[in-house]
């Protein structure tokens, strides 16, 4: 079977570096050491042949011979197939890393993403949608914090779940939605400060401003 290829966008604007997805993808490959090379679409427009690997226009994909997937985590449940680095072989301990991969991208992030989306956007709180949306982020958090400050990792080991949990938490930091929650926080501080994190982070920075020149 043909070689890892992980597929990004060639260029994304300012903002968005250092939060665009192919780093979970990156992230996973780095902690298991499989070797992989990366290819690029452009970010605009978007053509024919990017909407076959990706129905929603968006990236990343990751190909492995003739099998190609979307969406970050189904690519890191497959990755977790592949090394054990990233979800171990004991039934049981899959099971719970697959239970927290869920958790993490539908319990968790559902939550985080439409908030970060407005302040992305600039949206100022005070309106009853932003507080709406507040009140439900920090209840997840509120969850999260109980969770996490009795484990360093969610399923005992590192998993492909700590990344998909901790690059959730992270977006959400950046404008300081982890205040008041140092569990979560330091988690994701413990999982960032990984050399696999550390590594992928400046790869993907470096891959996206060499399209800058």
């Amino acid at each position: 079977m043909a070689g890892l290829t992980l597929t990004t966008f060639d260029w994304v604007p300012e903002m968005p570096r250092g939060f665009v997805r192919d780093i979970r993808v990156r992230w996973a490959l780095e902690e298991a050491g499989l070797p992989y090379r990366v290819e690029s679409v452009p970010f605009a427009p978007r053509d024919a042949a990017h909407f076959i690997h990706q129905p929603f226009g968006q990236v990343p994909w990751l190909t492995h011979g003739d099998i190609s997937l979307f969406e970050s985590g189904a690519i890191l449940m497959y990755l977790g197939e592949l090394s054990e680095a990233l979800m171990p072989r004991d039934p049981q301990g899959r099971l719970k890393v697959m239970e927290w991969v869920f958790a993490a991208l539908n319990s968790v992030e559902m939550a985080g993403l439409p908030w970060v989306i407005l302040k992305f956007s600039g949206v100022a709180g005070g309106t009853p949608a932003m507080d709406q949306l507040d009140d439900f982020l920090h209840l997840r958090l509120g969850h999260m914090e109980t969770v996490l400050a009795g484990r360093e990792w969610l399923a005992d080991e590192f998993s492909v779940a700590d990344i998909l949990m901790a690059d959730g938490f992270r977006v959400v930091d950046r404008f300081d939605g982890l205040d008041g929650y140092p569990a979560c926080r330091e988690y994701t501080g413990r999982a960032t400060r990984r050399p696999a994190f550390v590594k992928a982070l400046a790869d993907q920075l470096a891959h996206f401003r060499a399209a800058d020149v």
